[in-house]
């Protein structure tokens, strides 16, 4: 190192330690964050490579022999395919576009409110059903939608209806997936919304009151252009999970009856990967899914910004 090069490393070093020894405290309050990210979503990328290779536990992970693209391959070419492919783009596309407005909607009459008391009652109302567990919720669901002593069924019957085995039923099971999940989450969706209509400039409120706006003006110019940035950003993160359904609640919830639309790619991800112990071929499943979800949260960020000049990144 050179005589001149001593003083601006000599520099750069002390103000390392300077910056270290004043925010020490910070980087602490950080640092299991990053031990995190670090432990469960950096180290498992290694595991990637079971993916292009004909894994085998004995062998380990480097040990295994390369095939390349043939798990993919595999994939493309099964007679399910299509069929789930299918599935699931639909089971996700109708989800996100009658999912999507409800917390919206509800933010917006939530912020209508003005008695506390009431507010805060409806809030906790609509928050807890998304603290029920998956299989609860699926339990509730079967006995809700009982052929012989649920409730729907039982109104079909008083009002001289044939009663239906909604579970067992193809062409309910979407139907079923959706307002349950909205029921489950669009309460706990509105916390994000609520957070931004919060911090409007009340002087707005107060200059359309003097100018005679009524309330759905107010939601019209003042909440609607106030939420359209948070919503583009939570609409552009839900298009990243096209095929990245909830696999937990379409697993339990599917029956021998409803399989011809409640067989989705994790769903079957499940069953070949730990009842078949095909590994490397469901790695190459979950890597075709990661990409393609990138591809789509990319594409719709792009056209985001371009329309909206809202974007992630």
């Amino acid at each position: 190192m050179k005589a001149w090069e001593k003083p601006k490393a000599m520099k750069k070093r002390l103000g390392f330690k300077a910056v270290w020894k004043n925010n020490w405290q910070l980087y602490l309050l950080v640092l299991p964050a990053v031990i995190y990210f670090v432990v469960f979503n950096y180290l498992p990328l290694y595991g990637i490579q079971i993916a292009f290779k004909d894994y085998k536990a004995v062998d380990g992970i480097a040990g295994s022999a390369w095939v390349g693209l043939k798990h993919f391959k595999n994939f493309f070419n099964a007679y399910y395919f299509k069929r789930l492919l299918s599935n699931t783009l639909l089971l996700n596309v109708y989800y996100l576009l009658w999912s999507f407005p409800v917390p919206l909607i509800l933010a917006i009459l939530l912020n209508q409110i003005r008695g506390t008391k009431k507010k805060r009652f409806i809030q906790t109302s609509i928050y807890i059903p998304y603290f029920i567990s998956t299989v609860v919720l699926a339990g509730m669901l079967y006995i809700f939608l009982s052929p012989t002593s649920g409730i729907l069924n039982f109104a079909r019957t008083a009002l001289g209806l044939k009663a239906v085995d909604f579970m067992s039923d193809a062409s309910a099971f979407r139907s079923i997936y959706i307002i349950s999940g909205i029921w489950q989450a669009a309460g706990y969706g509105t916390i994000l919304y609520i957070a931004t209509l919060t911090g409007i400039d009340l002087s707005l409120y107060e200059a359309a009151e003097i100018d005679g706006a009524s309330i759905w003006q107010k939601i019209r110019y003042i909440d609607i252009p106030s939420l359209i940035p948070t919503a583009m950003m939570v609409f552009i993160l839900d298009c990243g999970k096209m095929l990245a359904s909830d696999t937990n609640k379409a697993l339990v919830m599917q029956t021998p009856g409803n399989i011809p639309t409640s067989d989705i790619i994790g769903v079957y991800v499940y069953n070949v990967g730990l009842g078949s112990g095909q590994f490397s071929y469901t790695a190459a499943i979950g890597l075709f899914i990661n990409i393609i979800n990138f591809i789509l949260i990319v594409s719709v960020n792009r056209l985001s910004k371009r329309m909206t000049d809202v974007g992630l990144f």
